[in-house]
């Protein structure tokens, strides 16, 4: 009877007992942290693997730092927060599970890296877009132009971010996929022809029979910068597409003279004017490729 009172009694303490975190996770070094047990923390962290993803590395180096700071071994800490800013340099600590000194030095630290770290991404997106991976290249530049425009970097690199949004611009053009054929319809029954009609149904192009070429209204030629004339080529080919209004609705560079020359072309281009092309007097879509002859003068 004893014996079936006192497994009892330890089975209620067993469940009224509160749930601890498994020994040698993350959970468990938060606990301890919490408890200000800084250093059995620290040992926890210092044990668990290093190999998981992006945000269990971001947190178990959060958490190194925190005990680093709390014992007063600064210089430690930085490199912690040196190692989350490496594998996520977007990431901010929030007000509401961080003290002021810590925000204090992941912006420091952030200030420091920033610009090296977005110098090593540009290198990979363009070793992306070299292979031709255009889908991946374009993702690649976008993160790099989100990290170009974190409010730490203070508008450093302003070269970089001209450059990659050039890139980022042919990566897109270059991974979209290719239009979807035209259904063929069954043949109408015999109407009045309508030319005007089926004119502006296609893109023409200087090579086809019966179209008056676009007249350039307004095309001006940006000049290349002083600081990239020797890296550029005396030649590049620019293809635009010129709607029915004479505006510019597609931008293609088919040469490239130089990365930071073709996004300033590409961005002149979008202001530039024309007379439409016609077919039979009636305006209709034009495809217009420009020959690029740089001045070196």
């Amino acid at each position: 009877m004893k014996s079936r009172i006192l497994a009892g009694l330890c089975l209620a303490v067993a469940l009224a007992s509160p749930a601890f975190a498994q020994p040698g996770t993350l959970a468990a070094a938060r606990d301890l942290y919490a408890s200000a047990r800084y250093d059995e923390a620290l040992a926890v962290l210092n044990g668990m693997p290093s190999n998981g993803g992006a945000v269990d590395r971001r947190a178990i180096e959060q958490y190194r730092s925190l005990c680093l700071l709390a014992l007063g071994r600064g210089s430690e800490a930085e490199s912690a927060i040196a190692a989350v800013v490496t594998v996520d340099p977007l990431f901010v600590p929030g007000e509401s599970d961080t003290s002021p000194r810590v925000r204090a030095a992941f912006s420091d630290v952030r200030k420091r890296l920033l610009p090296e770290i977005a110098r090593a991404r540009y290198a990979g997106a363009k070793a992306t877009f070299d292979r031709k991976e255009h889908a991946a290249a374009e993702r690649e530049f976008r993160d790099l132009l989100l990290l170009l425009d974190d409010p730490q970097m203070g508008g450093r690199l302003s070269d970089l971010r001209m450059i990659a949004a050039g890139f980022l611009e042919l990566s897109a053009a270059a991974a979209a996929p290719p239009p979807a054929p035209k259904k063929e319809e069954p043949a109408p029954l015999p109407v009045a022809p309508a030319p005007a009609v089926q004119s502006a149904a296609r893109i023409w192009s200087g090579e086809d029979p019966g179209v008056t070429q676009p007249v350039p209204i307004r095309q001006d030629m940006p000049k290349v910068q002083a600081s990239i004339k020797t890296q550029t080529r005396d030649r590049g080919l620019l293809e635009i597409l010129i709607d029915e209004q004479g505006r510019v609705i597609g931008i293609t560079v088919r040469k490239s003279m130089h990365p930071l020359y073709d996004a300033q072309l590409m961005a002149a281009a979008r202001d530039w004017r024309y007379r439409p092309a016609t077919v039979g007097g009636a305006p209709v879509k034009f495809r217009k490729l420009i020959e690029i002859v740089m001045d070196r003068r």
